[in-house]
């Protein structure tokens, strides 16, 4: 049985814990591999490591950063197919869509290449006789990364590649049930000329995150998750003095009107609930029907959901592969099943889908559920699997109030062929991220990441400039250089402009 170490100080290490924890093949049911579960000793190890290369690395010139970004990212582009299958193999996705979250990764690595633009600080003249203001920005110290199971090479991208960049050292805690992708960058780092300790992997679980939240020298904490745990997350490393960015759970609507092209609005409302197999914080989860779009849309997405290939991952021709374990497998079947009992009525059912020759993988067929209300669990609760509710209301102006009223905000989307209503949409709803025509209006990287409410703990969004601003903190230095032979002008009241 192959097993997952940690990347400690530049080199592979099991570490001193005796726990391990099964990695999964989605696709066919079977355990591929054991990830060794970190002993708080092992987090000390590895925060230590990054507190002692931070020393050094903290002063490296922005010219030396740059140099070893260049070098990662093109290390990075030459195995994206490598790193596609070691992701599909423990995620379960289709390695297009693997090969997309590489590349999605892979410009925040772009972005960070340009630091020493952005980092660049502020300077007034004479802002008095004879004296100066300028302030610049600094790293500050060993921060960390928690990051989910559905984008195992993305969402940490996010993070260590602009956090190196502005001088931090790192400490990436990925999900232990697709590690194997986080050993490789690690490899990769070095390989670019990453200085020892600079990035760090420890495996783990709950263990592993308290010991990583309580740690004295940990700076920050990045966080991407469920919202019960990023509350959690937010809550214990702020209590400790950290400062933190925890980005929750979603259940993002994309509402339909009817003046929308129908084929097109159900093409992109389709791969967006069903990519990845639903597995994603940007999946629409949730489609709004405006008025008389009701119809043609459900005729539409039901006849689109039934087409959808279904298989593993690496699978030639297939569009949705399984989820990630036979625990998320059950719970998304059984959310199903209470929409139906509340009163849902259920258009397409992927729960007795039947994979032929991997009838023992995690899957679950596209599902369309129709007649779905706020109050029913399968719309209260975020799924993240591959169901799509389907939800009617009268007027743009109510299916604006439907999504604020919704606890969550991280995406959303309108169709439409109005500017006015689309424009009123952007406006009104409370939404970090919106997309016009658009289902999954993820930004590029050098704009921020992030939703509103119960989506976001903590006031900056990951990647672009605002993870610049959450990775350095600022210093204004007021200087002044007065003449020998001039009589100081020294004084008790408060110094002011002169």
């Amino acid at each position: 049985m192959r097993t997952i170490q940690h990347w400690i100080g530049g080199k592979p290490t099991e570490g001193t814990s005796d726990r391990r924890s099964p990695v999964w093949n989605p696709a066919t049911g079977q355990q591929q591999a054991q990830v060794i579960l970190a002993s708080p000793a092992d987090v000390d190890e590895a925060v230590q490591s990054a507190a002692t290369a931070f020393l050094t690395w903290s002063q490296a010139s922005l010219s030396m950063r740059s140099t070893i970004l260049f070098r990662f990212r093109e290390l990075v582009s030459k195995r994206v197919p490598e790193l596609a299958g070691i992701i599909s193999d423990e995620h379960g996705k289709v390695l297009s869509d693997a090969a997309g979250e590489v590349q999605r990764g892979l410009e925040v690595v772009e972005f960070a290449c340009g630091l020493a633009t952005v980092l660049k600080g502020e300077y007034s003249d004479q802002v008095s006789t004879g004296t100066d203001v300028f302030s610049f920005r600094q790293p500050l110290g060993v921060v960390v990364g928690i990051t989910p199971f559905n984008f195992p090479i993305m969402v940490p991208m996010w993070m260590h590649p602009v956090a190196i960049a502005c001088g931090n050292t790192f400490v990436l805690k990925p999900s232990e049930r697709d590690p194997s992708v986080s050993r490789l960058i690690g490899e990769m780092w070095a390989e670019a000329g990453l200085p020892d300790g600079v990035f760090n992997v420890v495996n783990g679980d709950k263990e592993a995150v308290d010991a990583l939240l309580d740690n004295p020298q940990v700076a920050a904490v990045s966080f991407v998750g469920s919202t019960p745990i990023a509350r959690y997350i937010h809550r214990r490393a702020t209590t400790n003095g950290k400062r933190v960015q925890a980005l929750g759970g979603a259940k993002n609507h994309a509402i339909v009107l009817p003046d929308a092209d129908i084929d097109y609005a159900s093409d992109h409302v389709v791969a967006a609930a069903f990519g990845s197999a639903g597995e994603r914080c940007m999946a629409i989860a949730s489609a709004v029907a405006v008025g008389g779009a009701a119809t043609d849309l459900l005729a539409a997405v039901t006849e689109k959901a039934k087409a959808v290939k279904v298989g593993p991952g690496r699978q030639p021709g297939c569009e949705m592969g399984p989820v990630v374990t036979s625990i998320a497998r059950d719970r998304i079947v059984g959310l199903i099943g209470s929409g139906v009992a509340q009163g849902a009525r259920l258009v397409v059912d992927g729960r007795t889908i039947v994979v032929p020759g991997h009838e023992n993988g995690f899957f679950v067929g596209p599902t369309v559920i129709d007649e779905v209300t706020t109050e029913m669990d399968i719309y209260r609760e975020e799924i993240f699997g591959p169901v799509l509710s389907v939800l009617r209301s009268d007027t743009v102006d109510e299916a604006i109030a439907l999504i604020n009223a919704n606890p969550y905000g991280n995406g959303t989307a309108i169709f439409t062929s109005s500017g006015e209503a689309a424009r009123r949409f952007q406006r009104g709803v409370n939404v970090g991220m919106i997309g016009i025509n658009v289902p999954i209006p993820v930004p590029m990287a050098y704009y921020s990441f992030g939703g509103w409410k119960d989506s976001l703990f903590g006031d900056k969004h990951v990647h672009g400039p605002e993870g610049v601003s959450f990775y350095t903190r600022a210093k204004v230095v007021t200087s002044r250089w007065p003449r020998t032979d001039h009589a100081s002008d020294a004084s008790y009241l408060f110094p002011t402009a002169v």
